[in-house]
C-alpha cells in the first residue's frame, strides 16, 4: 500500500530541508556517452569516458523543533525501490540523533505506520488516555476553494 505524504508549499518545502535529512544513492547512467565534439575540441576522442555515478535521492526525513522539551519528526518518505533496506531506520536515527544533540527532552512522530515507529524505539505515550487533535487553518493547496 502506498502512502501519502502531506501536501507542502514551495516555502515549507525549503523550511524543512533546512532541518532534513536525505539518503542518496549512487547510480551509474545507462545512456551511452554522445559521439558530439565539443566546442574545444573539434575532432572526436578516441577514448572512452568511463560512466559516471549519477546520485539519486531515495528518502528524506526532518526533524522541527518546536521548544526545548518538543520535537516533531517529519516527512519521513522512502522511494518503494528502498524500503526494507533500512533506509528509513536510518533516516528516523538521525533526527533522532539531532534531537538529542540540541538537548530535546522528547521527539514525537505522527505516522500511518505505527509498527514502523515501534521498531525505531517510539511508544505511545498515553496509550488509550489522550489523542492527537488537529484544526485546520488554511485550505490545503489542493483543496477546492469554492
Amino acid at each position: 500500500m502506498q502512502r501519502l505524504l502531506l501536501s507542502r508549499t514551495h516555502a515549507e518545502l525549503i523550511e524543512l530541508t533546512r532541518h532534513g535529512f536525505v539518503a542518496m544513492v549512487d547510480e551509474v547512467s545507462d545512456a551511452p556517452a554522445p559521439d558530439i565534439p565539443s566546442p574545444s575540441d573539434p575532432t572526436p576522442s578516441d577514448e572512452v569516458t568511463p560512466e559516471e555515478p549519477i546520485q539519486r535521492c531515495v528518502g528524506f526525513s526532518a526533524v522541527e523543533v518546536y521548544s526545548p522539551k518538543l520535537a516533531e519528526l517529519q516527512c519521513l518518505a522512502v522511494h518503494p525501490d528502498y524500503q526494507r533496506f533500512g533506509v528509513g531506520k536510518r533516516l528516523v536515527q538521525m533526527c533522532v540523533d539531532r534531537a538529542r544533540d540540541l538537548g530535546i527532552m522528547e521527539i514525537m512522530a505522527i505516522s500511518s505506520s505505527d509498527r514502523f515507529l515501534e521498531n525505531c524505539g517510539f511508544h505511545y505515550s498515553l496509550p488509550d488516555q489522550k489523542r492527537a487533535l488537529f484544526q485546520q487553518l488554511r485550505p490545503r493547496p489542493y483543496e477546492d476553494r469554492s
